[in-house]
């Protein structure tokens, strides 16, 4: 089999998988496909792999109820920041030092693995929401733009803020499409969007969605605990590996 069978291969298996995870708990997919694909390749190729299926799911998730209007102009702040923070910190990701980028990576996952298994109840209270949406915001796009991950802090801040279910799931699903759009905007400026990583991000997106609807046929006979803890366990092994192999 030839190099590029086997990476094809290897990038239809971890966007299904990706997919499986978003489709049961509504997210995971970018966290999960940097992960694994950070194990074979630069994070600004794995990066660049995600942008397609990450965006498409997102936006699908974003619009799959009412109220986006609103939710838009009450994190404007947040989202803003996320734009701000991955311009700033998308140098990093695109350029040359690509041990930097790889540790950060691992750090991202292993925090945020940790933050998933504590579990902790947070809530922010409605006067400093707006105060701490934009340096929430801000941090999220910098950690994207470094590592490509785009979940911390913005999905503790968005599960702190007292949401109803449908409505924390279409404000994660907005985060995430403004941050693939900021990640995609801050490559593109750098040029690490090859018309290679396009096409194969394009092809990714098949597996991407049937993983989704797997993750959804799945979520109804699965113990979504279980399964959560079995997660963010993973996880925290692979970040663990990434890292080690980035810092040895």
């Amino acid at each position: 089999m030839s190099d590029l069978l086997l990476q094809a291969t290897f990038v239809a298996a971890t966007f299904l998988l990706a997919g499986v995870v978003k489709g049961m708990i509504g997210l995971g997919l970018p966290t999960i496909s940097m992960g694994l694909l950070g194990l074979v390749m630069a994070p600004s190729q794995a990066a660049a792999l995600l942008l397609v299926p990450s965006l498409v799911t997102n936006v699908w998730q974003l619009l799959a109820g009412s109220g986006c209007g609103a939710l838009l102009r009450r994190l404007w702040g947040m989202m803003l920041g996320i734009c701000l923070g991955t311009a700033a910190g998308s140098g990093i990701i695109a350029g040359g030092d690509t041990r930097l980028a790889t540790a950060g990576l691992g750090g991202a996952l292993i925090l945020y693995a940790l933050v998933g298994l504590a579990r902790a109840r947070l809530r922010v209270p409605a006067w400093a929401e707006r105060r701490a949406g934009p340096v929430v915001g801000a941090v999220t796009g910098l950690i994207t733009g470094a590592t490509g991950v785009f979940v911390i802090p913005a999905v503790p801040f968005l599960g702190a803020l007292g949401l109803e279910r449908d409505e924390l799931v279409q404000a994660l699903g907005l985060s995430f499409t403004v941050s693939t759009l900021a990640l995609a905007a801050g490559l593109a400026w750098h040029g690490a969007v090859p018309a290679a990583s396009l096409g194969l991000s394009l092809l990714a997106l098949a597996p991407a969605l049937l993983g989704m609807a797997a993750g959804g046929w799945l979520r109804a006979r699965v113990s979504l605990g279980a399964f959560r803890r079995c997660f963010f366990l993973g996880l925290l092994g692979l970040g663990g590996e990434i890292a080690w192999r980035a810092l040895a």
